[in-house]
């Protein structure tokens, strides 16, 4: 039977999503959780393979086992195996042909920044990137409106990535303030490595007014990475949700509030 199961976790003492050999990897934990009420060696396939340090509220996986349990009990027993900075959400039951990774239409990531002038010492700070220097959340959305479309994201894209090409489109990009936080909330249909980080590094230079709202479409169109911006720490880029063709039954992702 495969199984597709919801999750979430602290990327903060992870070493990512992949298993490498040596550190802790969320999917080194989530196959031993498995493995304990399955009764035998589990291999699971997610649907993003998020960095070291990136969160993760709306990840989905998938496995395949001949154990036979409830989908609560999958739920229940996989957390009582996971450690208490990764839990498993939902499970249910999916088609053969269905994949965690290549059924998936669109991922949601957002990017959370912490912006005041006092630094952080509460869980919030923790969990978001502390950017001291004030950011105008206007000026970044006005930058974020070249990027919306399909378009060859190259200057998006860090140098260790292995995708094919470059063109991805970007359904949706949405950048606001809520008190002290800045949210920064992508939409697409997939994504580059690197790709949610290095945008966010575009818009805050754009925020901060050490770059026009024009920017952005400037460093688009030349397709050269090493004419963009930083890329923004890992601590603030969350997975927040996962959309597949309704035929798979999936739950939908999760709404997303903040602080989590």
């Amino acid at each position: 039977m495969r199984i597709a199961m919801g999750l979430e976790y602290d990327g903060r003492h992870f070493l990512g999503w992949q298993t490498l050999g040596h550190g802790r990897t969320v999917q080194d934990v989530v196959e031993a959780a498995l493995a304990r009420i399955a009764a035998h060696p589990v291999k699971v396939f997610c649907a993003g393979r998020t960095d070291s340090g990136v969160h993760a509220t709306g990840q989905v996986i998938h496995f395949d086992t001949p154990a036979e349990r409830d989908f609560r009990s999958w739920v229940l027993g996989a957390n009582s195996g996971l450690p208490g900075d990764a839990s498993a959400v939902w499970a249910c039951g999916a088609p053969d042909d269905f994949h965690a990774r290549y059924s998936a239409q669109g991922r949601v990531y957002r990017y959370v920044i912490l912006n005041r002038s006092a630094r952080p010492a509460a869980f919030c700070g923790k969990v978001s990137w502390y950017y001291p220097a004030q950011l105008d959340a206007e000026r970044m959305q006005a930058g974020a409106a070249a990027l919306i479309g399909e378009h060859d994201f190259s200057a998006f894209r860090s140098s260790e990535c292995q995708a094919r090409h470059a063109v991805r489109e970007v359904r949706r990009l949405r950048v606001w303030r809520d008190a002290d936080l800045i949210h920064i909330e992508i939409e697409a249909n997939a994504f580059l490595h690197h790709m949610v980080r290095n945008i966010a590094g575009v818009l805050m230079a754009i925020g901060s007014g050490r770059a026009e709202p024009s920017w952005s479409a400037e460093v688009l169109a030349g397709r050269d990475r090493t004419r963009a911006g930083v890329t923004a720490s890992a601590e603030g880029l969350y997975l927040t949700g996962v959309f597949y063709p309704e035929k798979y039954g999936l739950p939908a992702p999760p709404v997303q509030r903040w602080p989590y």
